[in-house]
């Protein structure tokens, strides 16, 4: 076979890799994901706190540091809400840098647009996803942040499944939340434990925040992802 067509083939069969392996990503029928067995908090609003609270008692900077973050990371801010983490990744980051800052709510997104542009932070990208679905781009993330809002995820099983083609090789899952039941707006470290678990997360790093409110524990994805149906829930 000529040399140019070897090539032709080789990029053809490249292409239809990346093809299918989109496909699975963004397929609806990945099989039946378990229901969380505990109460799932209604969003309630696009701010855990107040911004100048939060910012004395450390929260992002700590969380950003512990997580070595640095130009040229690829950071994902899911549920950014108002922003509080995506402005100051962006920062960080600067104004080469890829952040996405993703929600399921589209009257947020458009909020924080607006700020972006007031802020002169153009550079983010703004991700409407969906309640089990992130919809990041595929291997795009290297850290994808999920602060005060992993209690309010519709299906955390589904959601960390379709969250995984996202992630680059090597990423990492860091989130923050608070030591409380999921109805009462946080979730336990053991129970965020057993549901990433549950999908193929392993844990690699816990620490508390205190001054700041709750934990940072952070998780690495699995190489390759549970078949749905074997998935088995956690109790809160």
């Amino acid at each position: 076979m000529p040399r140019w067509r070897r090539l032709a083939v080789t990029v053809l069969v490249a292409g239809s890799l990346a093809s299918r392996a989109l496909a699975a990503a963004e397929s609806p029928a990945l099989g039946r994901f378990p229901a969380p067995d505990r109460p799932v908090a209604t969003i309630i609003s696009p701010a855990y706190s107040k911004e100048d609270l939060r910012d004395r008692r450390g929260e992002a900077e700590r969380v950003m540091d512990r997580l070595g973050l640095r130009p040229g990371t690829r950071v994902a801010d899911i549920g950014a809400g108002e922003g509080y983490y995506t402005v100051r990744l962006a920062r960080r980051l600067g104004e080469g840098a890829t952040v996405y800052a993703e929600d399921v709510s589209g009257e947020y997104l458009k909020s924080l647009a607006a700020r972006l542009r007031r802020e002169g932070l153009a550079h983010v990208k703004v991700i409407h996803g969906e309640p089990r679905d992130p919809k990041l781009p595929l291997a795009a993330v290297d850290v994808a942040i999920l602060a005060h809002m992993y209690h309010e995820i519709e299906n955390p099983y589904e959601f960390l499944y379709r969250l995984r083609p996202s992630l680059a090789a090597g990423a990492r899952v860091a989130i923050v939340d608070v030591d409380k039941r999921t109805e009462k707006h946080g979730t336990p470290p053991a129970l965020l434990r057993c549901e990433l678990a549950a999908v193929g997360y392993r844990e690699v790093d816990f620490i508390p925040l205190a001054p700041a409110d709750g934990y940072l524990a952070v998780f690495v994805p699995p190489d390759t992802l549970p078949a749905p149906e074997t998935i088995m829930p956690c109790a809160n």
